[in-house]
């Protein structure tokens, strides 16, 4: 863990001062974050949206090399919502070429800090290029298990429930009294990774946007107003420290006996 904090944050910096105050063995073992913002980024400083995209591609890139290096095992991020299909399709195509920019630019990277990626969502629509890349990042990245990075593309948490059911009435294997919530989970696009413990989203919106809808059930939930592409690692560590001092009773009564958080 320490060669990974190697110039991490700035000697004297505001982020030194947040590192010092995390405990790294209570870090979330999942984070998401829906990243909001791009747009009115761009509107704000009277440049083309697609100039907020690009911008937010490189917030894209300090948060997986600050997750990684900060040690946090799964990474989730909405990359592209069913409801993104609604925007102009100058817009949208822009926003598969920067993806498809980024897996070609970002692979080298992963595989030198065996990052596997995987793609959640419905591969139908995506460009076939792009769907053709995506695929090649994930046998490339498929053994790795240092980090898990996990890009919801063409995702819907809506869509995402009605497909699990359709896949256990398809297979006709389940009788009702077999189903509980675990059983279920593993019919889900995340089957076999933890619900995320941190759902962070960016550009002050009080929503979760069809996202993870069964699996940020008990997720903890930190909202920044800036806008995705101002996101740094600072917005990273206040979240992580924000997270700590919170008690996590996932429904239950807090014992008399339990200390305060600072």
């Amino acid at each position: 863990m320490e060669d990974r904090l190697k110039d991490f944050v700035a000697p004297g910096s505001e982020e030194e001062a947040l590192l010092h105050h995390l405990d790294f063995s209570r870090l979330p073992l999942h984070i998401a974050i829906i990243m909001d913002g791009n747009g009115r980024w761009a509107e704000k400083r009277n440049l083309p949206r697609i100039e907020g995209h690009k911008a937010g591609s490189r917030a894209v890139k300090e948060a997986v090399e600050s997750c990684f290096r900060l040690g946090i095992k799964y990474l989730t991020l909405y990359a592209f919502s069913k409801e993104n299909w609604r925007r102009p399709a100058s817009e949208v195509n822009m926003l598969w070429e920067l993806l498809y920019d980024y897996l070609r630019k970002e692979d080298k990277e992963l595989v030198k800090n065996k990052i596997k990626l995987k793609v959640i969502g419905q591969r139908e629509g995506i460009p076939p290029k792009v769907c053709q890349e995506l695929a090649r990042v994930e046998a490339l990245t498929r053994d790795f298990e240092s980090m898990v990075v996990l890009l919801a593309l063409n995702y819907g948490g809506r869509t995402e429930i009605v497909e699990a059911v359709k896949k256990i009435i398809k297979e006709n294997k389940l009788k009702p009294d077999q189903i509980d919530e675990n059983t279920f989970s593993q019919y889900l696009y995340t089957a076999g990774i933890p619900d995320p413990d941190l759902l962070i989203r960016t550009s002050g919106e009080l929503r979760v946007s069809n996202f993870l809808l069964w699996q940020i059930a008990y997720a903890e939930i930190w909202i920044t107003p800036d806008y995705w592409p101002d996101f740094s690692r600072r917005h990273l560590l206040q979240a992580l420290i924000d997270y700590q001092k919170r008690e996590r009773r996932f429904g239950a009564v807090r014992h008399p006996s339990a200390q305060s958080l600072p």
